[in-house]
């Protein structure tokens, strides 16, 4: 469900932005991203509120597991997605990870809804990974499959430049491979058609920007 794709690469010259000098637009281009981050939020959080349902999931059912530990999945892509739009030195890398924190953001919103209009709290009593067989022994020192370290996101942090354009290529397609992998855990069991509905569009997305990446990946080399 990734937003769509709009021109917040701030590449733009100063004449095509009033004069502005390129560090001011950069500035403007991450203000802006940071209003379309909230946005999907916000309409993310509506649209899993409003949809109705004539049943509801259960606090340890695959679906509330799913949107738990989702949510926390998505909200590291969308920090990683941010820090490469802001300062990333390849305009393909800057948009994509635009891309990716509007995109994740938006689908947060609506699983925190879901959890809302369940009557669940954002929180559940079931261990990380629970909900998906097999899934506890997924886990490596407490992170789910595919995010990146304390210490990798430390470097990423850091990082500037063509270092920060390879580094976040390169987490992020781990990050997308065990977001398929825990999205296609919920298509096996959950048979709610909103939760199988969005949870499809998500790893079609995921996917897509799985292509993307490695081909930015290959063409930045290293």
């Amino acid at each position: 469900m990734t937003a769509p794709t709009t021109d917040l690469a701030p590449d733009a010259s100063p004449a095509a932005d009033g004069g502005r000098a390129p560090g001011s637009a950069r500035r403007w281009g991450t203000v802006a991203l940071t209003v379309a981050v909230v946005l999907g939020l916000l309409l993310g959080y509506a649209g899993g509120l409003l949809t109705p349902r004539l049943t509801r999931p259960g606090d340890a059912s695959a679906e509330a597991g799913f949107a738990r530990d989702m949510s926390t999945h998505h909200a590291q892509a969308v920090e990683m997605g941010l820090i490469a739009f802001d300062r990333g030195a390849d305009a393909e890398v800057r948009q994509i990870g635009g891309d990716i924190a509007t995109g994740q953001q938006g689908e947060l919103g609506m699983m925190q809804g879901w959890l809302r209009s369940w009557g669940l709290d954002p929180t559940g009593s079931q261990p990380r990974m629970a909900w998906m067989p097999g899934g506890t022994e997924m886990m490596r020192n407490g992170l789910m499959p595919g995010m990146a370290t304390p210490e990798e996101m430390t470097r990423l942090r850091a990082a500037q430049g063509r270092e920060l354009d390879i580094l976040f290529l390169d987490l992020m397609i781990d990050h997308h491979m065990g977001g398929v992998h825990m999205i296609d855990g919920v298509l096996e069991q959950s048979d709610d058609p909103e939760v199988t509905r969005v949870a499809q569009t998500m790893k079609n997305t995921q996917q897509k920007d799985l292509e993307n990446l490695r081909a930015a990946r290959e063409r930045l080399g290293g």
